[in-house]
């Protein structure tokens, strides 16, 4: 990897481990290896065919021996590799997949005496990898940039410094930028113990120079601040620097020392990470989410490492470490310093190439693009090469505690990686049978939370109540439900306004054009289903018994001159099994009676047997093409009641005889046309019939402040217990069938990283809808201990706000941004290519979509 380093004369030449050669990643990402010229020269020749090695000429800036930065030159590619063209060091710069031949050719020939052939210091080369650092003691001030190697003697050097800029050793502080220690001393011999044990790390050297305190009021510009420039192991100071433990460092560090301090150390660092992303067309959804993830403390500490070697080559799950390299650089270069904008067009490229559905320049979710990437890190950096076979054990009567432990260590013998180290947790899956009352109990791992918004918006909704007892007209009843309800909920509110008696149900249907088109029958179904023009009736039946079946009565007129027509809304009534032809009759005449415009009270005439026994049982109903005879019709048309009056026909049945028993099915709904004559259309208000309302337009209620939903209400909707759906049923092994168990989610593992999701977008067949809820999270600790059923010690349960992905607009578009804490709990927006701090008390918004906590240490 050629690394750049402040200056731009010359170039770093550094080796990181070798990521895999199918990772997709381009040459500019593909770590250069620097073997010895000689091993190459003659290793060279036994790779294979068209296999050439990139040229470079390695010359040493300074004249001086002791100078180890070199400066690296391309060279003319038409020179025969025979050339000596290594001019200078004794090294050959060379690309990955050439050396990985020649090591195989070594390793075959048995020639490799050991296998690690690095650049390595060792006693007898110099250090190729020197650590280079900056010292500075004011923004004005000419700074001096010095190279030392990890084999010089770390006192003799720390000396040389003071005597550069002619300080006292009273305090001199060495910062460890990996997240590690920060080290004080007030002796130099005392800063030669432990140096050389400090990680391979930026190291910043501070100290107090004598007549310069007047120079040291950094305001945290850009052009005020004096870098540094401090690598080993190969990454540069614009590469790489460390987040954990930076900040709270260095805030103890400057409330003791000297206001005189001869670098504002803490202005400095609160600059860093304050880089925008630019807009490459519809990234914004992009650039939100990885601003999250890029200031999450320990992903930064992570990815600013030596994150390569922990790549997963061989997961077939994983990318083969590409999305992970391109993670990394991508990290690197934000947290690079300055201020220009970063353009991520080859993350982009990479993003799109692993996931396809992330291609173009489509709006997409921000809340997608966190899952994708949080899976492929992990995948990219599963330390476990070969995942075993693990057989789940039936938890049986033992303990939550032995099972929850014996699962997640199945979960970590197959997965472990940095993500599973920060960001997962478990929780605790109880599912119990509604009919043996068998309970399963699972523990599973999570990666976020996705909780619902239990909205304060109200919906009213008007439906129409059709009795069946024959004593009460059709009625109209309007309700108010939760606008983001299920149908279960506008069925509890229903049954409530019209007293539904404990012996009775209801059946709800969607008429269209004088036709039932659907039953509303699942409970689960969300009220978005149901639109506003819909018209819903609601059928008050008695509840269903095991000798009784469905029959759906659809009115149908017509004159000697037309065919057939529908009109009015669809009858349902229950009937006995057993029924006769007369009972059929009987129970319509019973729905119908309410409708009938005669003075006198026919509220029971309809069940006068002696009534309903004068006519000829032998009569038939004719074909449905032909409902009544006009002949024999005469002597009873003005009669309602007569079995000539109305005409009924079963679909797929041209007649039925009123004294022969009705073939149905119990477990079908039975269809029944009726016809009803001119004259018993005269005698009816079918009018009744035919006026539904419909629901009407949804009506959103003022919010009061006080009403606003708290992300504790979320979390409580999340955790609740609730029926599976009919399409997740649940296979019990003690009734040995799929039944619709009741669930109950409980958290049994907090992450260190916790991130929930704000489900504020829902689905359905047709509808696709925003929830603008305002959502009052908490930005310093969440307690989440009323939540877990499982104490863990040395966990804390207390989480603080981080970070925040914001969504704005509806969903077909909208705007996404980020608002990140850093530096000294300072809040700042990240919108696209701008960076600008915001008030703490702007954060809390109705466009809050993914929230970022950060366990508090206990």
């Amino acid at each position: 990897m050629i690394s750049s380093p402040l200056t731009t004369a010359s170039s770093t030449l550094s080796m990181a481990p070798a990521p895999c050669r199918s990772s997709g990643i381009s040459p500019t990402m593909i770590p250069t290896i620097l073997p010895g010229r000689r091993w190459w020269k003659e290793a060279r020749h036994c790779t294979a065919e068209e296999i050439v090695g990139v040229r470079y000429s390695a010359d040493s800036v300074d004249a001086s021996d002791s100078q180890i930065l070199l400066d690296l030159h391309r060279e003319d590619t038409s020179k025969s590799e025979d050339e000596e063209i290594f001019l200078g060091r004794e090294f050959a710069l060379v690309r990955e997949g050439t050396w990985l031949q020649a090591l195989r050719w070594q390793q075959n020939s048995n020639r490799m005496e050991n296998t690690a052939v690095t650049v390595a210091a060792t006693n007898l080369m110099h250090d190729v990898f020197p650590l280079k650092i900056r010292l500075s003691v004011s923004a004005v001030a000419e700074s001096l940039r010095v190279r030392i190697s990890q084999l010089d003697n770390p006192m003799e050097f720390y000396r040389w410094a003071f005597n550069i800029f002619s300080a006292e050793n009273d305090l001199l502080c060495i910062w460890d930028f990996s997240g590690q220690t920060t080290l004080f001393f007030t002796d130099a011999t005392d800063s030669a113990i432990g140096l050389s044990e400090l990680p391979a790390q930026e190291v910043l050297l501070e100290l107090e120079a004598h007549g310069l305190s007047g120079s040291m009021d950094m305001q945290g510009r850009d052009d005020e601040i004096s870098m540094f420039d401090s690598k080993i192991d190969g990454y540069s100071c614009s590469d790489s620097l460390g987040l954990s433990g930076i900040n709270s460092d260095v805030h103890s560090l400057a409330s003791t020392s000297s206001s005189s301090r001869s670098c504002n150390s803490s202005g400095m660092l609160s600059l860093l990470g304050l880089k925008g992303l630019q807009n490459l067309g519809n990234t914004c959804f992009m650039n939100s989410a990885i601003q999250c993830l890029v200031h999450t403390p320990k992903l930064v500490d992570y990815f600013l490492g030596d994150f390569q070697k922990e790549i997963n080559c061989e997961n077939p799950l994983g990318m083969q470490g590409g999305l992970a390299l391109a993670f990394g650089d991508l990290l690197r270069r934000i947290w690079a310093p300055g201020s220009t904008p970063v353009a991520p067009r080859l993350f982009k490229s990479k993003l799109a190439y692993f996931a396809p559905q992330f291609s173009g320049y489509n709006q997409h979710d921000s809340q997608e693009l966190l899952v994708f990437l949080l899976d492929g890190l992990h995948e990219d950096l599963n330390r476990v090469k070969h995942k075993p076979y693990i057989e789940i054990k039936d938890a049986g009567d033992r303990p939550d505690e032995e099972v929850g432990k014996e699962y997640w260590d199945n979960h970590l013998a197959r997965n472990d990686s940095i993500i599973v180290d920060v960001c997962q947790g478990q929780y605790r899956s109880k599912l119990v049978c509604p009919f043996c009352k068998k309970v399963s109990v699972t523990f599973d791992p999570f990666m976020y939370l996705t909780v619902p918004l239990p909205s304060t918006a109200m919906r009213s909704m008007t439906l129409t109540v059709i009795s069946s007892d024959g004593t009460t007209l059709p009625s109209s009843f309007t309700i108010t439900v939760p606008k983001d309800g299920m149908l279960k909920d506008l069925m509890e509110a229903l049954t409530s306004a019209c007293s539904l008696r404990n012996d009775e149900t209801l059946v709800m249907a969607e008429v269209f054009n004088n036709n039932i088109i659907r039953y509303l029958d699942d409970p689960t179904d969300s009220l978005d289903l149901i639109r506003d023009e819909d018209r819903i009736v609601a059928y008050r039946l008695p509840k269903e018994s095991e000798m009784s079946f469905l029959v759906e009565f659809i009115n149908e007129r017509r004159d000697f001159s037309s065919k057939p027509s529908q009109f009015g809304v669809p009858l349902l009534a229950r009937v006995a099994d057993p029924s006769f032809g007369s009972d059929l009759r009987k129970q319509f005449l019973k729905l119908v009676n309410p409708l009938l415009k005669q003075s006198q009270d026919a509220s029971n005439a309809y069940d006068d047997t002696e009534h309903s026994a004068s006519t000829n049982d032998d009569s038939e109903m004719e074909d449905a093409h032909t409902p009544w005879d006009t002949e024999s019709e005469a002597e009873t048309e003005d009669d309602p009641y007569s079995s000539n009056a109305f005409q009924f026909s079963l679909i797929g049945s041209s007649k039925v005889k009123m004294n022969e028993q009705l073939k149905v099915s119990m477990y079908e709904k039975s269809y029944v046309h009726v016809f009803w004559p001119e004259k018993m259309i005269e005698k009816y208000d079918i009018n009744v019939l035919g006026s539904l309302p419909e629901i009407c337009k949804p009506q959103l209620f003022a919010r009061r402040p006080q009403e606003s939903v708290s992300l504790y209400k979320c979390l409580d909707a999340f955790l609740r217990e609730e029926p599976l759906g009919p399409e997740d049923m649940w296979y019990c092994p003690s009734c040995k069938k799929h039944q619709q168990a009741s669930k109950k989610l409980d958290l049994w593992r907090l992450p260190e990283i916790l991130v929930i999701h704000l489900k504020r977008f829902s689905y359905s067949w047709s509808l696709k809808n925003k929830l603008e809820t305002f959502v009052d999270f908490p930005i310093n600790d969440l307690d989440l201990s009323g939540y877990l059923v499982h104490s863990i010690s040395n966990f804390p349960c207390k989480y603080d706000l981080y970070a925040i992905s914001n969504h704005y607009g509806g969903l077909g578009g909208g705007h996404y941004t980020a608002f990140i804490k850093h530096g000294q709990g300072r809040w700042y927006e990240f919108d696209d290519e701008r960076v600008s701090p915001i008030r703490l008390d702007e954060i809390k918004t109705s466009a809050a979509y993914v929230l970022f906590y950060q366990r508090v240490p206990g």
